[in-house]
């Protein structure tokens, strides 16, 4: 693990925006093609990866969830599909290459390093809030115990 800090330019983008139990994000990662439809339909192209942003998190209820991607502009959404800005600023980023459970483990090992390095959270009252999940990989051309994942989370100041 190389930790990095990234400066990160405000990112508009269209996401699928719901309220999902722990246990329910996998299925709420098989409707991305909702979101792949929805942009099609407006003749929106993304300009980058797919991202899971935690919007709220309470482990013992549901987690507030947004799969999104960067596009060129502001869009606004309808129903579950909004539109946003993705703060800039500055990120620490990680790459995890392999399955999607040993983010956990990418997750402490990152948050270990940071709090060695004295960097601080910009966590407006949840860590979780100021995290980025980037998928770097097709999940139809690579298998998912190979897939790259960016981990980023938001500094303060």
């Amino acid at each position: 693990m190389e930790p990095t800090i990234v400066e990160r330019e405000d990112q508009p983008y269209i996401a699928l925006s719901g309220k999902v139990p722990m246990s329910g994000i996998a299925d709420f990662a098989r409707r991305t093609p909702e979101l792949f439809g929805w942009l099609a339909a407006r003749t929106i192209d993304p300009i980058g990866d797919v991202f899971f942003r935690y919007t709220l998190v309470d482990m013992e209820h549901d987690l507030g969830l947004q799969i999104g991607v960067p596009v060129e502009e502001r869009h606004h959404g309808e129903g579950e599909i909004v539109g946003g800005v993705l703060p800039g600023g500055r990120y620490v980023s990680v790459t995890h290459i392999g399955h999607p459970d040993g983010l956990e483990g990418a997750t402490g090992e990152l948050l270990a390093w940071a709090e060695k390095e004295g960097l601080e959270w910009d966590v407006n009252g949840n860590l979780w809030g100021s995290r980025l999940e980037v998928y770097k990989s097709d999940p139809q051309e690579v298998p998912m115990d190979q897939w790259e994942t960016e981990l980023l989370f938001r500094l303060r100041g």
